[in-house]
């Protein structure tokens, strides 16, 4: 086994403490190169990983962040249940106060898919239709 696997398969979320837990502020990380598989297909599944968070007491260590979301290439999971996980488990670690998680899935037989997971209280814009027509489900 090559070092990245070896260090991929023993992936876990370093949790570090807040150098600033007096101050509220926001860490963006952007992940662009995520995979998993679909569950059904086996296909692999390309994303984009957004996390945006506003520390408490504990910040993540990127690079063990890497690696964790770099454990997903192999596992046959959907969309909706990748994203959710990463969020739950970042949200255990870190106890943020606010934390979103976004997954912007590439487009695969013409269907592209956004999902996203935040903490509650932040207001957040209103979605906007992605529709410009009605729907012909009335």
């Amino acid at each position: 086994m090559r070092y990245g696997e070896r260090a991929v398969k023993k992936a876990c979320l370093e949790i570090w403490d807040n150098p600033c837990a007096e101050r509220e502020y926001e860490i963006n990380i952007s992940f662009p190169e995520f995979t998993c598989l679909c569950p059904r297909s086996g296909y692999p599944d390309f994303a984009a990983i957004k996390i945006t968070y506003v520390p408490a007491k504990k910040i993540v260590e990127l690079k063990s962040l890497k690696l964790y979301l770099n454990s997903f290439r192999d596992i046959h999971i959907s969309h909706e249940e990748v994203t959710n996980r990463i969020y739950s488990e970042i949200e255990k670690r870190l106890k943020p106060r606010f934390l979103e998680v976004i997954g912007d899935f590439n487009p695969r037989g013409n269907v592209k898919t956004l999902i996203t997971v935040s903490s509650e209280g932040r207001k957040k814009k209103p979605l906007e239709s992605a529709f410009t027509h009605p729907s012909p489900c009335r």
